[in-house]
């Protein structure tokens, strides 16, 4: 992505919304979800994707478990109760904001 600070921005979004869809999630599971969503246009790195889940779990949006998956710890990130309420809150707040910016990129000069 060219601006990965308008990525960065949304990245507590994007992982919110992936853990509503699919319920519990590991890291590597959500970089591979989000690349192949985005045909490779988005590439979450390790360096900002594991800051970004123990911030939402410090916030208690997120709850993480562990699970032995072939003899190798794996650990599981599903949304809390509150984080279920901050989901709907953030998209709507994403949503907002994707019509206004498209709203100053492809204005409509006829309204005066």
């Amino acid at each position: 992505m060219a601006n990965s600070k308008l990525f960065k921005g949304s990245l507590n979004t994007i992982i919110l919304k992936l853990l509503e869809e699919k319920g519990k999630m590991y890291g590597y599971e959500i970089t591979q979800k989000v690349k192949e969503l985005t045909k490779g246009e988005l590439k979450i790195t390790e360096g900002a994707l594991y800051p970004a889940l123990h911030k939402l779990e410090a916030e208690g949006l997120l709850e993480a478990e562990v699970a032995k998956v072939d003899n190798r710890l794996r650990k599981y990130y599903k949304l809390t109760e509150k984080g279920e309420k901050e989901t709907v809150n953030r998209l709507a707040e994403l949503e907002e904001f994707i019509r206004s910016m498209h709203n100053l990129v492809n204005p409509d000069w006829s309204i005066q």
